[in-house]
């Protein structure tokens, strides 16, 4: 008899465990995304253990509570926490935004539904009663009440067609600025790109976290070589295996620093200008931007 189940393998069986343990390990993007995660978690202790375990003029700073040691460490665990706070944030998914619409939109006919019982039973009862209705669903939904379809039509250009403004894949009308993630599976709104670093995509919702994580992360490598560039000055007649070492992590911080440096300038030129990655590379390939021209569109 066995005692395996029906396939016989125990690999089997040990793997629906973990992913009955940690479901989205049975997702292979999920799971790509988590491997990413820990990996660059990892290499941040990798570079920081350094410090901590050969460079003794570190671990007397940080013994005396020097103020510079203590304030790198907190920039260390402040980008940490950045980086899985904004990874695991959401970028604006379009269902959400239409689960949001449909239950603004029901709860307005539900206070006006409410509001008329009431105006009834004052009149009968000879009361005047007043009443300020629903803030919130007014907000959303304007003065006139509208189904999702019709308030994202009337935010295109006259003329344009529903048919071009659904996707294929959700099967769903997407709001100006909005793109399917293929990766993802969903259509996200004012898209950006899809960060392979994050494991999620940058939209509306995380676009400004996604900023805060590359600026504390420039900080933080910048930090990180100074720290490596006394070490190096401090120890250069010691070991020559810890110096070779010292230099590749010193290259591997420079190679970081340079591509950070672009992302931050890049980001912060398109945030000023309104702009996403997308919109920026995939102009002319976007229907309703097709008339408007680069001088048009950052003099908004």
């Amino acid at each position: 008899m066995s005692f395996l189940g029906s396939s016989g393998d125990p690999s089997d069986s040990y793997s629906d465990r973990c992913s009955k343990w940690i479901p989205c390990l049975s997702d292979p993007p999920k799971r790509s995304a988590l491997c990413m995660q820990l990996m660059l978690v990892v290499l941040h202790l990798v570079f920081l253990g350094f410090l901590f375990i050969f460079d003794s003029e570190f671990m007397e700073k940080l013994k005396t509570l020097s103020w510079s040691t203590i304030c790198y460490l907190l920039l260390f665990v402040a980008t940490i926490v950045q980086y899985l706070y904004t990874s695991g944030s959401s970028p604006g998914y379009v269902l959400d935004a239409m689960r949001e619409f449909a239950r603004a939109e029901a709860s307005l006919r539900a206070s006006e539904t409410s509001n008329k019982d009431n105006l009834l039973q004052a009149k009968n009862d000879s009361v005047v009663v007043t009443f300020d209705g629903n803030q919130r669903g007014e907000n959303i939904l304007g003065n006139n009440r509208m189904n999702w379809t019709k308030m994202v039509m009337d935010l295109y250009p006259s003329g344009t067609a529903v048919r071009t403004c659904t996707c294929t894949f959700c099967n769903v009308v997407q709001p100006p600025r909005t793109k399917h993630c293929h990766d993802c599976e969903k259509c996200v709104l004012q898209f950006d790109h899809h960060c392979v670093w994050l494991g999620t995509c940058v939209g509306q919702g995380n676009h400004c976290r996604f900023w805060w994580y590359i600026f504390e992360e420039f900080a933080l490598c910048i930090w990180t070589g100074i720290w490596y560039i006394n070490y190096l000055n401090d120890h250069v007649k010691d070991s020559w295996v810890k110096d070779i070492f010292v230099i590749i992590m010193l290259a591997i911080l420079a190679i970081s620093l340079i591509f950070l440096f672009l992302l931050l300038v890049f980001h912060t030129y398109l945030i000023m200008t309104n702009q996403t990655t997308y919109e920026l590379v995939r102009r002319r390939r976007i229907h309703y931007m097709r008339n408007y021209s680069k001088k048009d569109e950052t003099s908004v």
